[in-house]
């Protein structure tokens, strides 16, 4: 029986793996994830961006700790309280509450959205201000157009809520559905943006 014989490993090589591998324990190598919180007329929002772009919305109601948990989970453990780097979209959200109709322009970070849910997004920034569409219309859009269903799974699970407007959507019947911020909430934003004052 012939014995195998293992070369000795190149320890330039073992060292560099070790790197690696200690990197990826340890979420070096993933993004860093910088939030801030908005105080808003519909409650404090919480905003968190990598270097790609804004890539979570959070509504009070999500649990700020939860929110920052989930995205140490889901993109890195290196989670930054840094205001200032997000005054821009703290802006926006000041303008939008006012009445403002622009869209949201800043770079988005869509990684926390897979698949069809993320087709789905891509044609929810379609809808324009004030606009409304049917989850079934919506679903017209998309490559699979009789997934209402997953649609409204698309909608009820978006990262990016008010960037990424799916409080437009509503009912074929016309009523509201559900929304991330609670079904009252999304009434608010539709009269907010028929009216141009959000009501109380």
């Amino acid at each position: 029986m012939t014995a195998v014989v293992t070369p000795p490993a190149d320890p330039a090589l073992l060292a560099r793996l070790h790197e690696r591998l200690e990197a990826r324990a340890t979420g070096a190598d993933a993004p860093d994830v910088h939030y801030r919180t908005v105080d808003s007329p519909v409650g404090r929002l919480l905003v968190a961006a990598t270097e790609a772009g804004v890539a979570r919305i959070a509504f009070e109601r999500e649990g700020e700790d939860a929110v920052l948990q989930t995205l140490a989970d889901r993109i890195g453990p290196r989670i930054l309280r840094t205001p200032g780097r997000l005054d821009d979209a703290a802006r926006w959200f000041d303008g939008y509450f006012a009445g403002r109709r622009d869209p949201f322009a800043l770079p988005l970070d869509t990684r926390l959205a897979k698949g069809f849910r993320l087709e789905v997004l891509g044609h929810l920034r379609d809808v324009g201000y004030g606009q409304r569409v049917s989850y079934a219309a919506l679903a017209a859009t998309t490559s699979s157009p009789r997934a209402v269903r997953a649609v409204g799974t698309a909608c009820a699970t978006n990262p990016l809520p008010l960037a990424i407007p799916c409080h437009r959507v509503t009912r074929s019947d016309g009523s509201v559905g559900a929304y991330l911020g609670g079904p009252e909430m999304k009434v608010r934003l539709l009269a907010l943006e028929s009216t141009g004052v959000l009501p109380e």
